[in-house]
């Protein structure tokens, strides 16, 4: 069963960029035909925002504790910023608070570039931190889909649609705000 779920993965990745590239234009276009998906997600942002970060947690916590990958030290410094997502939107959600976003965006923001760096090491690119991995260097590649698609090619993609929901809750705040 875990071999399934580890070959499904890549998939709903894959299936969650073409997501995003869909939201994001929604949001650009949001004065045309993006008017109700805009609206959508910025009245939804806190739920969505807690499940993306709910779904990372537990894609991150099922390939280092079910399938064995053993994460190294920048796989650590992501889930340092992006596991108090949880905390921080099921608070929001249960205090009915729409301000997460301002605590969420930068921990969000310091996943990002950790992610992209991460991804530059994984292509091929020259590390400059040294990885004191134990069990796993940073640049041991566990998962390889469609020629782009990483663990830290996940994160990057958690981060950008937490960002994304961040983006889409200031739109749907300030467009209310006047009415």
């Amino acid at each position: 069963m875990f071999e399934n779920i580890t070959l499904l993965l890549p998939y709903i990745i894959l299936g969650s960029h073409v997501l995003f590239v869909i939201l994001f234009f929604s949001l650009v276009f949001r004065n045309s035909w993006g008017r109700g998906v805009q609206t959508f997600l910025g009245r939804h942002a806190v739920p969505l925002a807690l499940l993306v970060s709910l779904v990372a947690v537990s894609g991150s916590l099922f390939y280092s504790e079910i399938v064995g990958f053993e994460p190294c030290v920048l796989c650590w410094w992501q889930r340092v910023f992006i596991y108090p997502q949880v905390i921080i939107f099921a608070t929001a959600l249960w205090k009915r608070n729409s301000h997460a976003f301002l605590y969420s965006v930068p921990l969000v923001s310091l996943s990002l570039i950790l992610s992209m760096y991460h991804e530059y090491v994984y292509m091929g690119g020259q590390s400059i931190l040294p990885c004191t991995a134990l069990g796993g260097a940073c640049s041991k590649i566990y998962v390889m889909a469609f020629g782009y698609i990483t663990i830290p090619m996940m994160s990057l993609t958690v981060s950008l649609f937490i960002l994304l929901l961040a983006w889409a809750s200031k739109i749907y705040k300030n467009e209310n705000s006047y009415a």
